[in-house]
């Protein structure tokens, strides 16, 4: 069964965000498959960004690759961890491709910036050009994570919100929030409409990794935790409604 398509919204939304950062999992783009892409899905999410850009937000994204290949399992089944990490940064890019495709045919021009130079695939990280980029109203996909094996998306998402001056992450997964335990196998869970970045560290809750939880307290980035199985969601947060949590210093 198709996606819902996102409901076109006929009063522009007022934002206080000039400039976020999206993260979002390879799993994501899977839709109810068990492997690889699903068109109608990466679409769906491409519409969402789109109704975002539509404010005058400028927009980046980061986008894991566990829907094709993530280095840690691989590293687990007996591959050597830094071949595994690099098989997954390259995952990364083909869904950053993916993606670009789906904005690009919505009309939302962008670029895929990746960490490992691959020139005739996509461009190099370049601080300056992507700030450069996101100032002429085009989404930036930063592709193949810091660069670096074992490092995380969530980490690579975290410095790249902070390099390009972003006002908050995004982190669409598929709860509508941070709760104290998983909402799926706990009716009793709690969701938390606001929580700070030691109580993620010392709950052990999963929002990010530990290295991206400590990098955004640093540099006092907000995290919004919202789910993006939610038509309309990510706008609506932007419009400052719907259901999400905070992480705050």
């Amino acid at each position: 069964m198709p996606d819902a398509p996102v409901a076109a919204d006929p009063k522009p939304a007022k934002t206080t965000f000039k400039r976020v950062l999206l993260k979002i999992s390879g799993e994501a783009l899977m839709g109810d498959q068990s492997y690889g892409l699903n068109p109608p899905t990466v679409e769906r999410i491409a519409r969402e960004v789109k109704s975002v850009h539509d404010l005058g937000v400028e927009i980046c994204m980061v986008i894991g690759g566990g829907n094709i290949f993530r280095g840690l399992q691989g590293s687990a089944q007996g591959m050597e961890r830094t071949t595994a990490d690099y098989m997954g940064m390259l995952a990364t890019v083909m869904n950053a491709l993916a993606m670009q495709s789906a904005l690009e045919g919505l009309g939302v021009f962008t670029r895929v910036i990746s960490a490992i130079p691959m020139d005739q695939v996509c461009e190099p990280y370049i601080r300056r050009r992507a700030v450069r980029h996101l100032e002429k109203g085009r989404v930036c996909i930063f592709a193949a994570g810091t660069g670096n094996p074992y490092f995380t998306t969530d980490t690579a998402a975290t410095l790249r919100a902070s390099e390009m001056a972003c006002q908050a992450i995004f982190m669409g997964k598929q709860v509508d929030g941070v709760y104290d335990k998983d909402p799926k196998l706990h009716a009793d869970a709690k969701r938390f409409d606001r929580i700070s970045y030691d109580e993620v560290l010392t709950k052990y809750l999963k929002v990010m990794d530990a290295s991206a939880i400590a990098l955004a307290r640093d540099n006092r980035l907000p995290i919004i935790v919202f789910s993006l199985d939610e038509p309309g969601g990510f706008r609506g947060i932007l419009a400052g409604e719907g259901t999400y949590t905070t992480v705050h210093p």
